[in-house]
């Protein structure tokens, strides 16, 4: 069965419409000017810039008396009350569904916040599985990740799962980028953004979910990604350590491979299904407190969002869910792909670029 892979922030819910809404009520609440809605998204960084840093430039911009504790919780409350699916998103996900893909979710983020998002959301009977970078210590662009989602959705990532795997995202150095390194195709949302990476290229674009859905379900029978591509990903993954340090290193040096690198690229056709754009141009920063190098989202800083006991069942008969203090609220740990315990494959005689441009700085 095909396997379709989706980034959440962005791609499934338009968690940036959930920030505008939330800042429109934290400026009327306080009696403060309306067009700053502006000023605040712009600090906000699409949700990459650490939630302490806004909240505390805000702070400092209006004199509020208010502690940051409060303000964060009042951010939390807000933006979770404001974050949904739209309908046409989710009559997407029953498309594919109806057609015989297996459905799965892979974000880079805090498990509790993330997690809570699924809940409040509906999207958890909508898949057959996801992982959150957070509780898999692992973070896109690792080809890794995609491996535990496809596990966690029932699909055994051996052979050749990745030809029949496609991944569905908005932020292109986590979710292109992990796509082409892993073997998968994918289509970008582009949210009316030109490309702007030279090493790699998504398969197709598309202005919003709908319309990634339609041509995917189009594009079934579209070539692969070369077998070049796949097979150097999977030298990548053998090369890497066991340990969590090797690991982390190996994303780097595989993102770097991939912009020294062109991608095959088909060019998108006509699709019977289309979207109206949103979303704004991201800024790039790397959030406090992050659990790895870090591209984690930093809508997911503080856990204490997620309700307690909130939990989402995976294919794979396990759970992720963050401790909420009763006994018994931790359930077992969800069996991950082993990397292979292997010594590092001979490392190419060409240097490599530099690795500080990489690393992506924010992911979906």
């Amino acid at each position: 069965m095909p396997l379709l892979l989706l980034d959440l922030d962005n791609t499934l819910l338009p968690r940036d419409a959930a920030f505008r809404a939330w800042a429109q009520d934290f400026l009327l609440e306080r009696a403060l000017p309306p067009a700053d809605v502006e000023w605040l998204a712009t600090i906000d960084g699409g949700g990459y810039v650490p939630r302490s840093t806004v909240l505390s430039a805000a702070r400092r911009r209006y004199g509020l008396d208010e502690s940051l504790d409060r303000l964060l919780a009042h951010y939390r409350r807000g933006i979770n009350a404001h974050i949904h699916c739209p309908a046409r998103n989710l009559d997407a996900l029953r498309a594919a569904r109806a057609a015989g893909w297996t459905l799965g979710i892979v974000s880079n983020g805090n498990t509790g916040a993330q997690l809570e998002k699924i809940r409040r959301t509906g999207l958890g009977p909508m898949v057959d599985g996801w992982v959150i970078s957070e509780e898999a210590d692992c973070l896109k662009p690792d080809p890794l990740i995609f491996e535990i989602a496809a596990q966690r959705c029932g699909v055994a990532p051996t052979g050749d799962w990745a030809t029949h795997t496609w991944m569905v995202g908005d932020h292109a150095p986590a979710d292109i980028a992990g796509a082409e390194l892993a073997g998968l195709r994918s289509v970008w949302l582009h949210h009316g953004r030109p490309w702007a990476e030279p090493g790699y290229r998504p398969t197709l674009k598309a202005a919003g979910l709908p319309e990634a859905v339609g041509q995917v379900l189009a594009a079934r029978g579209a070539p692969s990604l070369r077998p070049a591509v796949r097979a150097g990903a999977a030298g990548k993954r053998r090369g890497s350590g066991a340990n969590g340090a090797g690991a982390n290193g190996a994303v780097a040096s595989r993102a770097v491979a991939s912009r020294a690198r062109g991608g095959a690229v088909v060019e998108p056709g006509p699709t019977a299904q289309s979207s109206a754009h949103h979303g704004v141009q991201f800024l790039l920063s790397a959030p406090d407190g992050g659990h790895a190098p870090s591209v984690a989202h930093a809508d997911g800083e503080a856990s204490s969002a997620a309700a307690a006991g909130s939990a989402v069942r995976n294919r794979s008969d396990g759970f992720a869910r963050r401790p909420d203090g009763r006994p018994g609220a931790t359930p077992p740990p969800v069996p991950f792909p082993v990397r292979p315990s292997s010594p590092p494959s001979t490392p190419p005689s060409k240097p490599a670029p530099d690795a500080s441009a990489a690393s992506p700085a924010r992911a979906g």
